[in-house]
């Protein structure tokens, strides 16, 4: 079965301090978060990744991660924009900042047709966490109605 790993790449950082968080280099050898979570996604079985990310920092971002990732596995781009709004909505005069997480995911809805997962570009999730999803959203039974889950980290796990 067909899986696709989505990952939110658009946020502005503005609290990083200078650069794209979301390239920022952190591994021996250069590697960015992001290579670590497609890794472990591939790993499990997922063969697509859609990355939601922003027209500003596109060529960069394929310069870093996405061109080396599509010679492994499918790779398709969506561009969060903050006018990008569901029919009947307009962005009000002066806002400057991107719309969060809902309006991230909708900017996938044309490029994905198969279970997904959905992950942030600056998050650590671990091998388990992919064979996890991968294995729930393989074995869902035929039927119209919504399937969803969340995996999961028990907190005081998950704090330094």
């Amino acid at each position: 079965m067909k899986t696709t790993l989505i990952i939110m790449a658009a946020g502005i950082g503005s609290r990083f301090g200078g650069g794209i968080k979301q390239l920022a280099k952190m591994g021996p050898n250069g590697e960015i978060i992001m290579d670590y979570s497609i890794y472990d996604a591939k790993e499990a079985g997922f063969d697509k990744v859609v990355f939601i990310i922003r027209k500003d920092i596109e060529e960069e971002f394929k310069e870093v991660i996405g061109n080396r990732i599509q010679n492994y596995m499918d790779v398709e781009y969506v561009f969060q924009d903050i006018n990008d709004l569901p029919e009947g909505f307009t962005c009000p005069e002066g806002r400057t900042k991107p719309w969060g997480t809902g309006q991230a995911v909708l900017c996938a809805k044309s490029v994905v047709d198969t279970p997904y997962v959905i992950i942030n570009a600056d998050d650590y999730y671990g091998k388990e966490a992919f064979k996890e999803a991968y294995s729930y959203l393989t074995n869902l039974p035929s039927t119209d109605i919504m399937q969803i889950c969340m995996v999961s980290f028990v907190l005081k796990n998950t704090l330094s």
